[in-house]
């Protein structure tokens, strides 16, 4: 099969044929990759954000969709011929051991789940089941986009009716969470960013104020907006320890700063409100429980309560998946999808 492998940081992933295992082990599932999207994490990855990597080379990618072709000794939550939703968040099932691929005859590293390939062996609990007549397309968005977006809002914030929240950064999870303040009648909802096709996308989905990340005197336009005490909740998805120290100056005395985004370096802050009423919190991708939020998730789509218009602003194959990659660091983008060969 073709996969797209991570060889050495801060360099093009080498596509190239990785041979599977032969045999599945207890708790595995083979599935056939049919679209898998590319998610800020990645570009962690491929840039050692968190540090040196000690598994190169090695496979990527978190959350996809796929057709299940085979099950290992164990499997009982899927089987054969059933559409899923890979993801990162542990789900429901058996937690297998990280299959064992091969590349140019030797060893190729790989998580319990990954997506930059035409196939891949996955552990049972990081994959849901969906109905086979939902768009395969837009099912990646449950692997994490959604998934993360919806559980910050749910369970991390825990956002009440009528509490300001301010975005920084309207990428695909930050849209996510706008659209799921809205729904639980957040205001305002303002969301911040570099580009200002993101913005105008965010008022779509859920934004009521859209600013320029930098604007001149900003902080005191989020003021204007908010009021002098500042902003109920203030989620950070950008991972700057610069916009993470301004998040935290701008959430209020009895406030929530939520960190979605990984630092790229220290903060600075000073601590003594957190002594009182105020959090300053990281996110674990919402505290999202995939089994049982997905299918919830899912029965809004049907119900058009929950949008997926436009979150996809550009599809790529696998072996363009550099180009993706370099797209997504513009930031002139949606989220991205590769679709597998057929």
């Amino acid at each position: 099969m073709k996969a797209a492998i991570l060889v050495q940081n801060k360099k093009p992933l080498v596509i190239d044929e990785v041979e599977l295992p032969k045999e599945l082990g207890f708790g595995q599932v083979l599935v056939k990759i049919l679209y898998s999207g590319i998610c800020g994490s990645q570009l962690n990855e491929i840039d050692a954000t968190k540090g040196p990597d000690k598994y190169l080379p090695h496979l990527l990618g978190h959350e996809g969709s796929g057709i299940v072709e085979k099950i290992g000794e164990g499997v009982t939550r899927v089987k054969k011929g059933d559409q899923v939703v890979l993801h990162w968040r542990k789900s429901a099932g058996i937690e297998c051991e990280p299959p064992k691929y091969k590349w140019k005859g030797k060893k190729l590293n790989s998580g319990r789940v990954t997506t930059f390939s035409e196939k891949a062996v996955v552990s049972e609990n990081r994959l849901t089941p969906i109905p086979k007549n939902f768009n395969s397309r837009i099912a990646p968005l449950f692997g994490c986009a959604i998934l993360t977006g919806f559980g910050v809002v749910n369970n991390d914030a825990k956002i009440k009716i009528g509490q300001s929240v301010v975005i920084f950064g309207v990428g695909g999870v930050g849209l996510n969470i706008a659209q799921a303040a809205k729904m639980v009648s957040a205001d305002p909802i303002i969301g911040i960013d570099l580009k200002k096709n993101k913005i105008q996308l965010g008022k779509k989905y859920g934004l009521s104020h859209g600013l320029l990340s930098n604007t001149k005197n900003l902080n005191k336009k989020i003021f204007k907006i908010l009021g002098s005490k500042g902003a109920d909740v203030v989620i950070d998805t950008t991972g700057k320890s610069k916009v993470i120290e301004q998040s935290y100056n701008i959430t209020n005395e009895n406030g929530k700063t939520i960190l979605v985004g990984v630092p790229n370096k220290k903060i600075s802050i000073y601590s003594l409100p957190l002594h009182f009423n105020k959090i300053l919190k990281g996110s674990h991708g919402g505290s999202a429980e995939p089994d049982m939020d997905i299918p919830r998730y899912i029965n809004l789509v049907k119900k058009n309560k929950l949008k997926l218009n436009n979150l996809i602003t550009h599809q790529f194959e696998l072996k363009e998946i550099n180009k993706a990659i370099k797209l997504l660091r513009t930031g002139n983008s949606g989220r991205i999808i590769i679709k597998m060969p057929k």
